[in-house]
């Protein structure tokens, strides 16, 4: 499954800290067509939905729909906060070639 760090669980807590705290919201990661590399990722809050896939760190719930499962196995979810832009960043050993800017990928795994 999909390895997340310190700094996303912290990241996500600081996101949710304006939630009431039965919206039990997490963040969920998927896998989509498009980008310049023919992959993309896509992150949002949201609930829980039949099939997910949920990696709980700290209290904190990372969603994953059974689609995506296959191209994130073993990768890793982090944030990073600098001077050239914050966000969450994945480091995905299936992706066999990135674009330049980092948010679209290939892989040789069928679509």
């Amino acid at each position: 499954m999909i390895n997340v760090t310190d700094n996303a669980v912290r990241q996500l807590r600081s996101l949710l800290e304006g939630q009431p705290q039965n919206a039990r919201q997490g963040l969920r990661i998927q896998v989509a067509k498009g980008g310049c590399s023919g992959l993309q990722y896509e992150m949002a809050l949201d609930h829980e939905k039949s099939g997910d896939a949920v990696v709980d760190r700290d209290g904190m719930q990372f969603l994953i729909d059974d689609e995506s499962i296959p191209y994130l196995r073993d990768a890793t979810l982090d944030f990073h906060d600098g001077l050239t832009g914050a966000g969450f960043h994945i480091v995905n050993p299936n992706a066999s070639r990135t674009c330049g800017c980092g948010s679209s990928f290939e892989t040789t795994r069928p679509a």
